[in-house]
């Protein structure tokens, strides 16, 4: 099989910050172990030596990745590569790769990846519009060209049993029947970080590790909230990942969030705010020296790739009940209020069998992402 697979990429910059390009570079070697040819396009390259490349542009802003495809582009490329399957992990982009098709005459399979939903539900069925895609107002133009790329698609993809509800129930609100074309397919997991879950940080105090990106549409400000709690009895320390660094100009000016929240976080005591410096295998190491990882307390989370690192590693990852983060995170570790959250903390901090058993669930949370295994349910998917 002969996959094109359409990257956009956010974060040219620091691609280790990328989700959507880490997931590629795990998947796309995995598919061609499989037997499949993959070519990725994309403003980076991604995958191994097997996989082939097209450099796209990179797009000035998240508005214009979903508002500006070059269907010319689409054309030359799906001649070039004459692929069985097309993935669009912009989803949005599907009603313009279809054209595309259309106009190169090609009958390949178009599958979206519903990588980052512009919105989510609340537990009374409310949608609420992501706030991080809702610059100027264009919260519900995103969401209605979601739902076009929805309907253009042979096959829709999403992460979880959460993002499928979620994609289902703002489909059939926008009158887009899904009919049987929905797939659950997670992402891969980074076999890089993963490790015995018997193994222990090194002595230095117990640390809780928060390894997301410092949005605030990630929840940080409750994070923020929630760190004064965590460390006010001294007996936990918390170490902040700043994954992001310096960013360009273009990126601050939409959303200067990341860095007002790391210039907070510097000034709790006992927070420690660091960077892997795109490096993962500092990056593992950072992880390797906590006792535990604390889940964001972002409402739209269809999948967390910083929650499946922590728990590959053997931490277990205490999480607010909400999303996809409370039907997969282990229910004794999911918390309500910042007591509870303190609570839990404390116990993995100094109690050694609730750490040992924990370890244990959270490693065995990730067995079924391994790559092999994912690129096996992709292939599916889009057969």
């Amino acid at each position: 099989m002969r996959v094109l697979y359409l990257l956009n990429i956010s974060n040219p910059d620091r691609l280790s910050a990328d989700s959507g390009w880490i997931f590629a570079d795990l998947l796309a070697p995995a598919l061609a172990d499989a037997g499949a040819e993959v070519t990725v396009a994309a403003p980076a390259a991604a995958g191994d030596t097997r996989c082939r490349f097209h450099q796209t542009r990179v797009p000035g802003t998240k508005y214009r990745a979903r508002f500006s495809a070059d269907i010319d582009e689409l054309v030359a490329l799906i001649r070039q590569t004459r692929p069985d399957a097309v993935v669009a992990n912009q989803v949005e982009e599907a009603p313009a790769v279809r054209t595309a098709l259309l106009e190169a005459g090609s009958d390949a399979l178009l599958a979206g990846y519903c990588h980052y939903l512009p919105f989510s539900f609340t537990s009374g069925g409310q949608l609420l519009l992501d706030p991080s895609l809702n610059d100027a107002g264009l919260g519900r133009p995103v969401l209605l060209a979601f739902a076009a790329g929805l309907a253009a698609c042979d096959r829709v993809m999403v992460h979880s049993s959460t993002a499928a509800s979620w994609v289902s129930a703002a489909a059939a609100r926008m009158t887009v029947d899904l009919g049987d074309r929905l797939r659950v397919v997670p992402a891969p997991r980074d076999e890089r970080l993963v490790r015995d879950p018997a193994a222990r940080p090194a002595a230095g105090g117990a640390i809780g590790v928060y390894n997301h990106r410092l949005y605030a549409h990630y929840g940080t400000g409750q994070f923020v909230d929630l760190a004064r709690d965590l460390v006010a009895s001294g007996i936990v320390r918390l170490r902040v990942m700043d994954l992001f660094g310096q960013r360009r100009a273009e990126r601050k000016g939409l959303d200067d969030s990341p860095e007002r929240m790391r210039e907070k976080l510097a000034t709790v005591p006992h927070v420690q705010v660091v960077s892997d410096r795109g490096d993962r295998v500092r990056y593992k190491n950072l992880l390797a020296g906590a006792r535990f990882g604390i889940a964001p307390f972002r409402p739209g989370c269809p999948w967390s790739m910083s929650v499946i690192d922590c728990q590959g590693m053997g931490l277990p990852v205490i999480s607010p009940r909400l999303g996809w983060l409370a039907e997969h995170i282990d229910p004794e570790l999911c918390f309500t209020t910042a007591a509870e959250a303190v609570a839990l903390a404390e116990r993995l901090a100094t109690d050694d069998e609730f750490l040992a058993v924990h370890a244990k669930r959270a490693h065995a949370s990730t067995a079924d992402f391994a790559p092999a295994l994912v690129a096996a349910r992709y292939l599916e998917a889009i057969s």
